[in-house]
């Protein structure tokens, strides 16, 4: 598993959502229509939909179907939506969080 390093600045652009590098890049690039997609995934076309909508989030399962498919693996497509969702949660929360103290370490 790769480590994970905290980052001082936030990032200049939102995350993509994993549905939009499908929709925008690779079926494209495949020249795959979204019935065949979701046949060959396995999945329903609505279930393709949603994702590709942004609609509904990449699950664990569905990143190891994505991965398969890809052949690039589960992990970029887990790491795309886990950025996407920290995003997300950021912005939602940011008035909240703001007024949460950071402790410091014990010396």
């Amino acid at each position: 598993m790769p480590r994970e390093y905290a980052v001082k600045a936030p990032p200049r652009m939102r995350p993509v959502h994993p549905g939009a590098v499908l929709r925008e890049d690779v079926l494209p690039a495949l020249g795959v229509s979204v019935a065949a997609a979701a046949r060959e995934l396995g999945i329903s076309r609505q279930t393709l939909h949603a994702i590709l909508a942004e609609r509904a989030p990449v699950t664990p399962e569905m990143a190891v179907r994505l991965g398969k498919w890809c052949g690039n693996g589960p992990h970029l497509w887990l790491a795309l939506q886990r950025d996407h969702d920290l995003a997300e949660a950021a912005a939602r929360l940011a008035a909240t969080v703001a007024a949460i103290p950071t402790r410091k370490e014990a010396a």
